[in-house]
């Protein structure tokens, strides 16, 4: 396992991560930060870039699939989760990167329909699906630096030509707002979904290398790619913060990066942008499709057929959703967000773990907590707020929307007490 392949590894990572949220967010996120767009970056780095690394990790330690990730819950929660994840997957995120690339790239240049553009969108991306072999060395060596040439591009012009004038943050709590974004990203699902398959991509393709071998190659791509997505991120909300007197205060996420390209590379920009959001975009919807058709044969005895007719479905779904424009669909995904994303996050340290921190018994208490502890925030983010206000008074950070954090973490300290507890009586 040579430079060269860790190199080509970490670049499908980040290309698989990185896509209409990760782009379309940030800019955003700077514009409304101010003069502490750093304290948002660190917010949105934590949940859009850390967690999903540990994901990766974790991927590196099991070397197996989405269901090996919660299967010390119970086979049951285990299988449920999955395919509560991958119905969520197919059914927002990968859509949402159709509806990004035809409001940015092609709509500015084409009077063409949202149904058109998601139709040749998604017989692409089923192209790529059925490659299944190839997708690795393919975005790894060729897609992915093309993104990050034209975000540099961008980037560049903005952070080296514009006078660091930051205006006042309109977030209350700026850091609690870049954690809360990160969401959005669906980066902490990413990585359980396109680690699958980065794992059955170097299975594929390194068929004689050892566990030791693969785990390596797995978390150096892994710390390489997060280090790229923290560099752009922050990049990108830096280059937003500088243009907070720019634009209309209402201006949507779309619209300021279009207006942000515009200004830094005038004619050039459609055309930049255009490329980097339909690269950007069509990577992660191909993660997306395939580590759903991926899980899908693998639970039908590794049918072939199970496997196409998952990544049909994946892209129906993907030119039926595509549809709606991307602030709708930011919308719908909230509370699937809210409720899913702490499950994810516990799961992901809880496997990044050492074995004798996170036993079975471990695994079910700190999970189960945590699902309890998400409801609130599920309920409130579709109007209920109101009605069970009387109880998340009582929940620490409930107000940040992060009302699981503190049980979560109390109940792992005491299940491991418990366990040593009992440990040190056995003996």
């Amino acid at each position: 396992m040579n430079k060269k392949t860790v190199a080509v590894t970490a670049f499908a990572l980040f290309s698989l991560f990185f896509g209409a949220g990760n782009l379309i967010l940030p800019p955003l996120l700077g514009f409304k930060s101010g003069d502490l767009w750093w304290l948002v970056a660190l917010g949105f780095c934590l949940s859009a870039v850390l967690i999903p690394i540990l994901g990766i990790l974790a991927h590196a330690k099991l070397q197996g699939t989405m269901f090996d990730f919660a299967k010390k819950v119970s086979p049951t929660f285990s299988l449920v989760y999955c395919y509560i994840v991958y119905a969520i997957s197919i059914a927002l995120p990968s859509p949402r990167t159709a509806s990004v690339t035809h409001e940015m790239a092609i709509q500015p240049i084409w009077d063409s329909s949202s149904l058109l553009t998601s139709i040749i969108y998604f017989v692409l991306v089923y192209i790529f699906v059925v490659n299944r072999s190839k997708i690795l060395d393919v975005i790894g060596k060729f897609l992915t630096p093309g993104i990050l040439i034209v975000l540099v591009l961008i980037m560049g012009a903005a952070i080296f030509s514009l006078d660091f004038n930051f205006g006042i943050s309109q977030f209350s709590n700026s850091f609690t707002a870049g954690i809360l974004e990160g969401y959005q990203t669906f980066d902490a699902i990413g990585a359980v979904v396109v680690g699958g398959v980065i794992i059955i991509s170097i299975n594929l393709k390194y068929k004689k290398a050892s566990y030791e071998t693969k785990k390596g190659l797995i978390a150096r791509a892994g710390w390489l790619a997060g280090l790229g997505l923290f560099l752009i991120y922050t990049g990108l909300i830096l280059t937003g913060s500088l243009f907070g007197d720019s634009f209309d205060s209402e201006i949507s996420r779309t619209a300021l990066l279009s207006g942000i390209s515009q200004k830094t590379w005038g004619n050039t920009a459609a055309l930049l942008l255009s490329i980097l959001v339909s690269l950007a975009c069509f990577t992660t919807a191909v993660g997306i499709v395939t580590g759903t058709a991926d899980f899908i044969r693998g639970r039908f005895n590794d049918s072939k057929t199970a496997y196409t007719i998952t990544a049909v479905i994946g892209c129906i779904l993907g030119i039926l959703m595509g549809q709606f424009n991307v602030g709708y669909i930011i919308a719908v995904a909230l509370p699937a967000l809210m409720f899913i994303y702490p499950i994810t996050i516990v799961l992901i340290i809880l496997n990044v773990l050492p074995e004798k921190w996170a036993s079975a018994k471990v695994f079910r208490w700190v999970v189960i907590t945590a699902v309890i502890f998400s409801i609130p925030d599920f309920l409130g983010s579709i109007g209920w707020g109101e009605s069970i206000s009387g109880i998340t008074q009582w929940i620490p950070l409930s107000k940040a929307h992060m009302g699981w954090v503190l049980p979560a973490l109390v109940m792992f300290i005491i299940s491991n007490l418990d366990l040593n507890k009992k440990r040190n009586v056995s003996s």
